[in-house]
């Protein structure tokens, strides 16, 4: 996995998409800011990496991860169109973040930010919502992998995805089933068996490996 290094931009194979000169990241938060096109499986910065820019999901979408010591890979969150990421307390990352599929992210940069949350209490008070909003992320997460059985984990994921980009004719996941296995804390063949499960209860259609159409709610709400 080949690290990122933000600057200069144009070191980067990336293609850069101006993006209005501002990025609106919240309603009282908007700053200069470019946007930059990724691949799947790209990544975006790296654990460790200094934190030098604030980002927002344009298209596509992302995952959050960190590399455990025996090599396993724990996802911590997605991140999907309109998700702000990568805000941190410290000066460096805590986790890894990838494109799942080909994304356009939108770069602010934090001391542009720190400066207008400083003089804005409006900003300051958004800021400080999305970094509740990512720490409540991360409870539920734990919630998740402590307490739940395969079932629940898949059922609470689904409800998850589907709450966060509904659709009338089902929710494309934009994440492998390799991916929901490392977020869950499963193994593929449990979340493609658990999956099924669920489909023969009806609860939901498969119409394909990633679009699921949802049909009883009241039944994942009761398995999760």
């Amino acid at each position: 996995m080949q690290g990122m290094r933000i600057e200069p931009v144009e070191a980067r194979n990336a293609v850069v998409r101006p993006a209005g000169g501002t990025v609106r990241l919240a309603d009282s938060i908007e700053l200069p800011g470019f946007s930059m096109r990724f691949d799947r499986d790209e990544e975006i910065f790296g654990e460790s990496e200094s934190a030098d820019f604030v980002y927002k999901v344009v298209s596509g979408a992302v995952r959050s991860f960190r590399v455990l010591s025996d090599g396993r890979r724990q996802i911590t969150g997605f991140h999907l169109p309109g998700d702000v990421f990568g805000l941190e307390l410290g000066a460096d990352h805590r986790c890894s973040a990838e494109a799942t599929v080909s994304s356009e992210i939108a770069l602010v940069r934090r001391t542009a930010l720190g400066r207008l949350a400083a003089a804005d209490l409006a900003a300051a008070g958004q800021l400080l919502a999305m970094t509740g909003a990512e720490l409540n992320q991360a409870r539920e997460q734990a919630l998740l992998l402590g307490r739940k059985s395969a079932v629940e984990r898949v059922a609470s994921f689904l409800l998850e995805m589907t709450a966060r980009a509904p659709a009338e004719r089902g929710t494309e996941l934009p994440m492998s089933r390799s991916d929901m296995a490392d977020y869950l804390g499963l193994t593929i063949e449990t979340v493609s068996r658990t999956l099924t499960q669920v489909e023969r209860e009806h609860a939901i259609t498969l119409q394909t490996a990633r679009r699921i159409v949802l049909h009883d709610r009241h039944a994942l709400d009761l398995a999760a």
